[in-house]
């Protein structure tokens, strides 16, 4: 790895971010179809970037529908070397109320239409997903919350449900009691991936409201929630600015067993590998494969 390009995955709000140089959309094929979008190169405080539009301009695909696939080998294939997601979220927890950014460090994949790895038939692999997040971008994103004022939790598990409805009265109150704190729709199979494609990841979760189970759920106005989703773009466009330069100083090292998660995850033998198969990895697992 020669240098750091962190990339970011979220809502088009973020991505006209004032200093950033020398912006260019790119389109970058993809193995596993088309990406939600093209990317946006460019430079902000001497750092590279990436911005990914994940439902794609003008949201145009529901969770569901997102190739998640392709859009984490486009950021591998075009250089990325750090993963952060910001996702839009409801709370499970009186003390997570609207405006809350929850560093994530745990996830609850209750997905159940999605593809969810880049391997499968020709060559199987099982990587490790105790610990699905990177610490060491966590850290440093918390960190950009205290010295901004931004009220935010240093940890927090995130449910993952499939959509696009939302969850029930007796299906939030389920998630509650499992010790979820925050809900959502789009950071499974994101997640999985980018381990499987060897990116540490991290995700700042934004709340914009409390899910169903609360009892004052029903006065939420679609004015107040574009109120709240308004600000948190503009305090995660201030926490991108402020921690850039820690995010692509993070020493290489402390994130050693993300970068070599398929050294012993993949266990199907050189000589029994699908030719295929082995195309369709070229991007994803090249530092393992050849």
């Amino acid at each position: 790895m020669t240098k750091r390009v962190i990339a970011f995955i979220g809502g088009s709000g973020l991505y006209d971010i004032e200093g950033l140089q020398n912006p260019k959309w790119e389109r970058v094929p993809s193995h596993f179809g088309e990406a939600s979008d093209a990317l946006l190169f460019g430079t902000l405080g001497g750092v590279d970037v990436i911005f990914l539009p994940r439902h794609g301009r003008g949201h145009r695909f529901s969770p569901t529908e997102i190739n998640y696939r392709a859009n984490i080998e486009v950021l591998k294939a075009a250089g990325a070397t750090d993963i952060i997601s910001l996702s839009a979220v409801g709370s499970l927890r009186e003390d997570l109320p609207p405006g809350t950014f929850v560093i994530v460090d745990q996830f609850i994949d209750r997905t159940i239409q999605r593809q969810k790895s880049f391997f499968g038939a020709g060559c199987i692999a099982h990587v490790s997903m105790a610990h699905p997040t990177c610490s060491a971008l966590g850290a440093v994103l918390y960190k950009g919350c205290q010295d901004l004022n931004i009220p935010a939790s240093a940890t927090g598990t995130y449910l993952v449900m499939e959509g696009p409805q939302f969850s029930t009265l007796a299906e939030s109150n389920l998630y509650r009691q499992w010790g979820c704190d925050v809900i959502g729709m789009t950071n499974m199979p994101e997640a999985k991936l980018a381990r499987e494609a060897e990116l540490p990841y991290a995700t700042v979760a934004m709340v914009t409201d409390f899910d169903c189970w609360h009892p004052g759920h029903d006065h939420v106005t679609v004015e107040s929630v574009l109120q709240v989703m308004g600000g948190n773009v503009a305090n995660a466009k201030r926490l991108i600015q402020n921690t850039l330069s820690a995010l692509a100083a993070i020493p290489v090292s402390a994130q050693h067993t993300i970068r070599h998660g398929l050294d012993t995850a993949i266990v199907t033998p050189a000589d029994a590998r699908d030719p295929e198969k082995m195309r369709l990895l070229s991007v994803i697992a090249r530092r393992v494969l050849g």
